[in-house]
This record gives C-alpha cells, sequence and structure tokens, in this order.
C-alpha cells in the first residue's frame, strides 16, 4: 500500500531510500518558505516587486515539487519491497 508507514522501516534499504527523500524534500520545504520570505520583503519595495514576483512563482514550483517528491518516495518503496504483497493488496 502506498504511503503507509511500515515502508520506512522495511529494511536497511528501503530506510536509506525514506532517509534520502527525506532530506530532499525538507531542502525543498525551507527554500520554498524561503523565497516566500524573502519575496515578501521584496514586495515593501517598489523596485524590487518585480524581482519578488519571480520568487514567489519558483517558490511556488517547490511547493508543487513537494507531493511529487512524496510520491516518487513511495513509488520507489514500493518497487523494492514485497512485489507479490503489493499486488494482492491491489487485488491482482
Amino acid at each position: 500500500m502506498l504511503f503507509s508507514h511500515d515502508h520506512r522501516h522495511a529494511g536497511p534499504r528501503s530506510q536509506r531510500i525514506y532517509a534520502l527523500f527525506e532530506i530532499v524534500y525538507t531542502l525543498v520545504d525551507f527554500g520554498a518558505a524561503f523565497l516566500f520570505l524573502v519575496g515578501s520583503v521584496m514586495f515593501l519595495y517598489d523596485d524590487w516587486t518585480h524581482f519578488g514576483t519571480w520568487l514567489f512563482i519558483i517558490g511556488s514550483v517547490l511547493f508543487c515539487a513537494k507531493p511529487t517528491i512524496r510520491l516518487l518516495r513511495e513509488l520507489k518503496l514500493a518497487a523494492i519491497g514485497d512485489t507479490e504483497d503489493l499486488a494482492r493488496r491491489l487485488g491482482r
């Protein structure tokens, strides 16, 4: 089952994959938050509004990447897991 908390404890390889994806997810989260913060400050100054808008757009792209990172992690963990068990859970 996708998004099962059991995947992160399935074995050493699963734990490494889970940890790597969590680090990437957290870095993307911090990057998006930082860009929104800096963009917000730039909106206080007319000369920086255009650049601040671009920071908001880039931050939004990073926020959109977060669910993609989670889905990729789950698909990777499912791919290395017990395929018979996965197929049974999917009703095949």
